[in-house]
């Protein structure tokens, strides 16, 4: 189940990085911007599979979400490591991005 619902986060998440790669090319947005999008599109992926994932739990809405925010984070993080070989530049946006998805993921649960 809980694949289903980060099979569905990645997906959302790949849709909304073409569009911002789009946005990119179109408007030549600069780092900020991208940034700030990158971001959001993290926490919106996080919120939905938490979301989803709440649906079909019915119990402890809020703990499947944050596990769902959690594997989403794990996965993200092991895919940078793959490609970059290094997690990040510091340790405070590792951790910064880590809550970002762990909260969506929470809230998402939670609302739905």
């Amino acid at each position: 189940m809980i694949l289903k619902c980060l099979l569905c986060s990645y997906i959302i998440t790949g849709l909304a990085l073409l569009l911002l790669a789009l946005l990119v090319y179109k408007t030549d947005l600069d780092d900020g911007k991208v940034k700030v999008g990158i971001t959001v599109i993290y926490i919106v992926a996080s919120f939905i599979g938490g979301f989803i994932l709440g649906k079909l739990k019915k119990e402890n809405k809020f703990i499947w979400g944050a596990i769902c925010g959690g594997a989403y984070f794990i996965i993200l993080a092991l895919v940078s490591l793959a490609v970059n070989h290094t997690i990040g530049n510091d340790g405070v946006s590792f951790f910064t991005v880590l809550v970002m998805c762990v909260s969506g993921g929470t809230f998402g649960g939670m609302v739905s």
